[in-house]
C-alpha cells in the first residue's frame, strides 16, 4: 500500500505531538497527567482510566455497586455494562428514554421508589436486587419505540417468573398485577432488541 510523502508526514507529526503532549502532563504537575516522573506507561493507563468510565465487562461485577447500594438503596449483581443504573432525569436520544421501575420500597435517589435504567445496545443483561417491584416501564416514548426485553421476578417464596417487557408501555408484576399477589423481587432485567 503506497502513502503519500504528505500523509506520511502528516500521521508522523501527530505521533510527536502525542508524545510531546503526554511527556509534558508527566513533568509539569498541571493536574492533567499522572504527576512528575510518570513513566509513558502510566500516563496511557492514567488517561485511559480518565477518559473511560468502569467496565461491567471484565469481571461482570457492576462497577459502583456499594455506592449505589449506599445511597439509593439498589441492589446492582452484575452485568454486560449495556442496561445501567441511570438519573430518571436523563434526557431522551429520539424516542427512547429510560427504563422506570416502581416499587413500594423507600428507594432510589430521594426515597420515592423509582429507579430508572439506561440501555446503552441492543442487547443487554443486569442482575440486581429490587425487592417489592410492582411496575417496569420500557424506555420508549411513543408507540413502536424502544427496547423489547424480559424482566425475571421472584417471590418471597423462591418462585421464579419471567415477564416479557413492553418497550413502550407498562407491565405489572406482583402486587401491580393484583393486590392478593405476593410482593416480588426483580432479579434481572434482559434486553433483546
Amino acid at each position: 500500500m503506497y502513502a503519500s510523502p504528505n500523509v506520511a508526514a502528516l500521521v508522523a507529526g501527530a505521533a510527536v505531538l502525542a508524545v510531546v503532549g503526554l511527556t509534558a502532563a508527566m513533568v509539569d504537575g498541571s493536574g492533567t497527567g499522572p504527576g512528575p516522573g510518570a513513566t509513558p506507561a502510566e500516563v496511557r493507563v492514567g488517561a485511559a482510566a480518565a477518559e473511560e468510565p468502569p467496565s461491567a465487562v471484565e469481571d461482570g461485577a457492576y462497577p459502583g455497586a456499594a455506592e449505589i447500594l449506599a445511597t439509593h438503596n439498589v441492589r446492582l449483581i452484575a452485568g454486560d455494562g449495556h442496561i445501567l443504573f441511570a438519573d430518571c432525569a436523563t434526557p431522551p436520544e429520539g424516542d427512547v428514554g429510560v427504563m422506570k421501575v416502581r416499587t413500594t420500597e423507600e428507594i432510589g435517589p430521594d426515597g420515592t421508589g423509582l429507579i430508572c435504567f439506561k440501555v446503552t445496545a441492543r442487547t443487554g443483561r443486569l442482575d440486581l436486587e429490587v425487592p417489592a417491584v410492582y411496575e417496569i416501564r420500557g424506555d420508549g416514548l411513543r408507540s413502536g419505540a424502544g427496547h423489547r426485553g424480559t424482566a425475571d421476578v421472584r417471590t418471597d417464596d423462591g418462585d421464579h417468573t419471567t415477564v416479557p417487557l413492553n418497550p413502550s408501555g407498562s407491565v405489572q408484576v406482583g402486587i401491580g398485577a393484583d393486590p392478593q399477589n405476593e410482593p416480588t423481587t426483580l432479579v434481572r432485567l434482559t434486553v433483546t432488541g
